[in-house]
């Protein structure tokens, strides 16, 4: 594997430079004198961004974009190998990297890395963490899947030892990184068009967890089911984290406000620590908040810097995200959940906050996962008053009849929840705006681009 000499920039080029990921670790080269160059499909406001800070931008992804100059090619999972600039990058003998092996290398520059990993809440819990160890004056080089307003976007640069990452399963990209710290919150069954089933998921994160050095710490998840197969073997210090009394880390005295922010009294090693508060929803978010509070006690952070790191964060861009108020006092939320395991937490986030009845516009996120946990979407969506379902998000994949939104829609019908399919964003918008009532909570759902409907709705 071609391995890069921070002390030596060179040019590099991102096939896709425009996605959130790519995008953030094209910054962290240009600061570190690097000279980029890269390609996306569409103009964004992050390529634009980009341009201003001197990376040369092509729109259209074509061979031609391809040159001598060139001494480096990132490209993500996404890239299919048909693809122009990756076959004339290929054919030069250019050496090429995945964005995954590319943040290996960088997290490699760090004494203190921290990889952040799980089926759920990775974003959230970077973001947590990422505010902690500013908030502890670390000087933080933080890579991030979502956008954090307390850093201007999804990547800062900082100049200390200290570097966090979302670490993601996919394709065993994270088989790439080899943190000091490794978190591990969740292990669930998802990304199904590559894993084989879940039980090839958990043996995945325990690769993972293997990457973290015998003088390094794997914090996790004690009361998940796989937790064996995770720490099994493992060289390593092991810290968990938990809703059992049993874990090093786990709350009691958990409450809610009006808006579903919890407080809860920290726990440790069976001891009383103090009393934690939150600024983002839900109960999911208690222990998300444990997991960050175990590194950051690792990594040194007083108890005071901890505290005012997760009363500063009030969770990423698109993570139970208050848009508007539109109509006769209708709040518009919109959330990135695209599996069963975070539609039931997002909706149960939402119970505990004030409104008349509950309204979700969910968008299935590719046809695999929509036809493998089918039965797990209409359980899980069926908890609100109305469900209106939008055509599937394909992202990567393409529509081989397989499953359609309007079984899923069905589904949920049959549990006795008001549940439909709608073909357009336009039918979905004015339906609601027919239909919605006083005091009624509206949420836009998926990782898509349903969050659309929602900006749309309060510009009308």
């Amino acid at each position: 594997m071609y391995t890069i000499d921070f002390n030596n920039p060179i040019r590099v080029h991102f096939i896709g430079i425009g996605g959130i990921s790519m995008s953030g670790l094209a910054e962290i080269l240009i600061k570190e004198g690097f000279k980029v160059t890269g390609s996306d499909m569409k103009a964004s406001e992050i390529t634009n961004e980009l341009s201003e800070m001197g990376a040369l931008i092509n729109i259209g992804q074509y061979a031609s974009n391809i040159n001598d100059n060139i001494d480096l090619v990132i490209y993500t999972a996404a890239i299919r190998q048909d693809n122009e600039e990756f076959q004339a990058a290929k054919n030069a003998g250019i050496p090429m990297l995945t964005r995954a092996q590319l943040l290996g290398q960088i997290m490699a520059n760090y004494k203190y890395s921290v990889a952040v990993s799980g089926t759920h809440g990775k974003t959230t819990t970077t973001s947590m963490l990422s505010l902690i160890m500013m908030e502890g004056d670390t000087d933080p080089t933080i890579s991030v899947g979502g956008m954090i307003d307390a850093i201007g976007g999804n990547i800062r640069v900082g100049s200390s030892e200290y570097f966090v990452t979302e670490a993601c399963e996919y394709t065993n990209s994270f088989h790439a990184f080899k943190p000091y710290i490794s978190l591990i919150l969740n292990v669930d069954a998802d990304h199904l068009d590559f894993f084989s089933g879940i039980e090839e998921i958990a043996e995945s994160f325990h690769t993972f967890a293997t990457k973290t050095p015998k003088e390094g710490l794997v914090i996790v998840n004690g009361d998940m089911k796989y937790y064996d197969t995770v720490v099994r073997d493992l060289s390593c210090r092991v810290l968990t984290f938990g809703e059992s009394e049993d874990n090093n880390y786990t709350a009691k005295n958990i409450t809610f406000d009006s808006f579903g922010h919890p407080t809860y009294t920290l726990v440790k090693d069976g001891v009383e620590i103090t009393e934690i508060k939150l600024k983002v929803f839900g109960r999911h978010n208690v222990y998300n908040s444990l997991a960050a509070i175990a590194a950051a006690e690792e990594l040194g952070i007083s108890m005071d810097a901890i505290k005012a790191g997760l009363l500063a964060c009030v969770g990423a861009k698109r993570r139970f995200q208050y848009k508007g108020t539109i109509l006769d006092n209708v709040k518009v939320m919109d959330d990135y959940a695209h599996h069963p395991t975070e539609i039931a937490a997002t909706i149960s986030a939402a119970k505990m906050t004030d409104y008349n009845e509950l309204w979700v516009v969910f968008q299935p996120h590719t046809y695999t996962r929509t036809y493998a946990l089918l039965n797990d979407f209409a359980a899980a969506l069926k908890e609100c008053d109305h469900v209106i379902v939008a055509d599937i998000y394909a992202a990567r994949e393409k529509d081989t009849g397989l499953v359609s939104s309007s079984e899923l829609a069905d589904k949920i019908a049959a549990y006795g929840t008001d549940a439909f399919y709608l073909p357009t964003f336009v039918d979905i918008e004015n339906y609601l705006l027919k239909n919605l009532k006083k005091n009624d909570l509206l949420i836009t759902m998926g990782a898509g681009n349903v969050d659309s409907i929602g900006n749309d709705l309060i510009k009308k």
